[in-house]
């Protein structure tokens, strides 16, 4: 199911009221693609780092019994949003992930941007 601008409207209103986030800032971003096959998430990778994606980890998460293994690619990168960007970088990853034949784009996750050593 697609993400859509109702969900990240609430999204963004919640961390606005939840925390004490410039979530109109630059903040850390993370994206999450999950398929099958290591291998094709491994292209994605390399398709997203052209793009300025930094990998974070390729993990397969906990199932349940029975559940058929499968991996999620998780790709971060710091960069500002509004609802509409970030409806626009779903839309893209939607199709991106279409494109290379990943089971899918599994949405994305934000926290405030890593301190630096001064």
């Amino acid at each position: 199911m697609a993400i859509d601008i109702p969900a990240l409207e609430a999204m963004f209103c919640d961390i606005r009221e939840k925390t004490d986030w410039n979530i109109d800032g630059p903040m850390l971003w993370g994206y999450f693609f999950t398929d099958s096959s290591p291998v094709k998430l491994g292209n994605l990778r390399k398709v997203l780092e052209r793009e300025g994606y930094s990998f974070v980890d390729l993990f397969v998460p906990e199932l349940d019994e029975g559940q058929d293994e499968y991996y999620f690619l998780h790709m971060e990168r710091i960069e500002s949003h509004s609802v509409l960007s970030l409806h626009e970088r779903n839309q893209h990853f939607y199709a991106l992930a279409a494109d290379h034949g990943i089971g899918t784009y599994d949405g994305m996750d934000v926290g405030p941007t890593p301190a630096l050593d001064a």
